[in-house]
């Protein structure tokens, strides 16, 4: 490697240093001066970054530029300087978003609140039904149906039979995807079926971070045989709405995005107001039910 920047792909960030992937070999990096003295209100650098740095003669790395991102996937901090943004992954091709069918029992209205800030940071997400085997193949699909007809991709898993595992695969290979979900939905071995250890993997950072509850030291990318990144984020139920308006909800809805034009006034809230294209679409079936009462707990402000 000469002396002239290299490009490179932030893999794992720890207590100011930044492990960075450049075609294969693994630099550890700090952060140029210049970027400590900004005092920014979110993170300035995370896993998923790509950066271009300056190689030092004892083989450790300068970040000199932090490229634009595609995309964050990001959680209000509290600070002692008010809010902070704390970006948890860029650059992320995909997130999956992993619930049971059973055992615990899936929360979809925590997978729309999910869904909600994965549509509004331009995610795309995948849903894995995972745990298939407790309640068959029919029963878990009805479960998730209202979400196939959306339009999100949903597949239906089950580590213990090794059930779509190499469809799952297939979207992993070449990416960089990010995994959530509630405690105990099997996620940890789902991904041990994808690559041995891999689960195992991420079970190890989460277990070396502990520094409280939401708190993670080490943040990593882990890298997948045939190419690509997994990543696990953990905490999410701490996410919130906190930069989103009330009014922008609807489009974060994929079935209602389209017929908000066709109400009567504007600024319907799609609750209250006659003449609802929204309303009217529930009352016909075109919305389901359920998905309504998310957007309406949302849009009200409550912690689904």
């Amino acid at each position: 490697m000469s002396a002239s920047r290299i490009k490179g792909l932030i893999v794992r960030q720890q207590a100011g240093f930044y492990a960075v992937d450049a075609e294969g070999k693994e630099v550890t990096c700090k952060l140029r001066g210049k970027f400590k003295q900004l005092r920014a209100n979110e993170d300035l650098v995370a896993i998923g970054d790509r950066v271009l740095f300056t190689l030092l003669s004892d083989e450790s790395g300068v970040i000199e530029e932090i490229l634009p991102r595609d995309n964050a996937f990001f959680r209000l901090a509290p600070s002692a300087r008010g809010d902070y943004k704390q970006v948890l992954i860029s650059n992320i091709d995909r997130i999956f978003f992993v619930f049971a069918c059973a055992e615990p029992e899936p929360s979809l209205r925590m997978l729309d609140r999910f869904l909600v800030i994965a549509e509004k940071q331009k995610i795309p997400a995948v849903i894995i039904a995972n745990k298939v085997d407790l309640i068959g193949e029919e029963q878990a699909r009805s479960l998730f149906s209202m979400y196939i007809e959306i339009g999100y991709p949903v597949l239906f898993t089950s580590a213990h039979k090794e059930l779509n595992i190499e469809p799952l695969r297939e979207y992993l290979v070449g990416n960089i995807s990010a995994f959530s979900g509630p405690s105990g939905v099997g996620k940890s071995s789902l991904l041990n079926r994808v690559q041995p250890d891999l689960g195992a993997q991420i079970g190890r950072l989460k277990e070396s971070s502990g520094k409280g509850r939401h708190t993670t030291v080490v943040r990593q990318l882990i890298p997948l045989e045939d190419g690509g990144y997994v990543a696990d984020m953990p905490g999410l139920r701490s996410l919130s709405l906190w930069d989103t308006e009330p009014e922008e909800l609807d489009g974060y809805f994929p079935e209602m995005r389209d017929l908000v034009a066709d109400c009567q006034y504007n600024n319907c809230s799609h609750i209250m107001e006659p003449g609802c294209a929204i309303k009217a679409a529930v009352q016909s079936g075109k919305i389901h039910p359920d998905r309504y009462t998310s957007y309406i707990r949302l849009r009200q402000g409550d912690d689904l």
